[in-house]
């Protein structure tokens, strides 16, 4: 399962809102990357209210790599509460197109291996 926190400094509206979003097993990383994107994507579990566009400052931790992965995305999906199919209330956040994007998309991509081609549901589509 992921361990989410949510830490949203309040202040300037221009700030971005910092989440934090650990994924720990491989199935979980499946169901929350976003391959559809430009750039790649995750979908973080979150019951706080975003706009889409609006930028999202991200702290992702992946499986058992112990580095911290720091993105400024965008609010690309948002899943609602009381979505049909049981889907997660969440956004997905576009990564960038810069280093730090392609970076977090490419290590996303290598644990993922074959099984990013698979068929199973995922948190968005």
């Amino acid at each position: 399962m992921s361990d989410i926190s949510n830490d949203s400094g309040s202040g300037s509206q221009h700030r971005p809102s910092v989440l934090s979003l650990g994924i720990r097993e491989k199935a979980a990383l499946f169901a929350a990357y976003m391959p559809f994107l430009e750039n790649g994507g995750i979908f973080v579990p979150t019951n706080k209210t975003y706009r889409l566009g609006e930028e999202i400052y991200l702290i992702l931790t992946l499986l058992d790599d112990p580095q911290k992965y720091p993105v400024a995305g965008k609010v690309v999906w948002i899943t609602p509460q009381g979505a049909g199919n049981n889907k997660t209330q969440g956004i997905g956040v576009h990564f960038p197109g810069d280093e730090t994007g392609k970076r977090v998309r490419i290590r996303i991509e290598e644990a993922l291996g074959a099984a990013i081609r698979s068929s199973r549901a995922t948190h968005t589509i």
